[in-house]
């Protein structure tokens, strides 16, 4: 198992080798007009061991409508993984714990904005 890939599964629960690359994840999404790369090619990046994976955009496009990971035949909550880029990616930035009361928004992304603010109010 690839390193990305084991940090990936540590903050999702999701095991990235399931994906068989059917692509029903990317035939579902209705952002992949705008994504540099599409779900499915991202997991195979993350299977990969390809790092390059957290400088595209397709995990922040990603609206977390959960219509990929409903699709999925191997019940891969793709949604998941794509938060847990996003997540790796703001680690690397320094932000190991964030605190909306503490934290400069305007160094965010929007979607991790609203990820941390869902998590922060449970």
């Amino acid at each position: 198992m690839s390193e990305l890939a084991e940090r990936v599964t540590e903050i999702c629960g999701q095991n990235v080798y399931s994906c068989y690359q059917c692509g029903n994840c990317s035939a579902g999404c209705m952002f992949t007009d705008e994504m540099d790369t599409l779900p499915h090619q991202a997991i195979a990046r993350v299977q990969k061991g390809d790092a390059s994976v957290l400088e595209m955009d397709v995990s922040w496009i990603c609206a977390s409508c959960f219509v990929c990971s409903v699709r999925c035949p191997r019940g891969l909550d793709v949604a998941a993984i794509m938060e847990a880029l996003r997540e790796i990616k703001i680690r690397q930035k320094g932000f190991t714990k964030l605190d909306l009361r503490k934290t400069d928004l305007e160094k965010l992304p929007q979607i991790a904005i609203t990820a941390a603010a869902q998590k922060f109010t449970w």
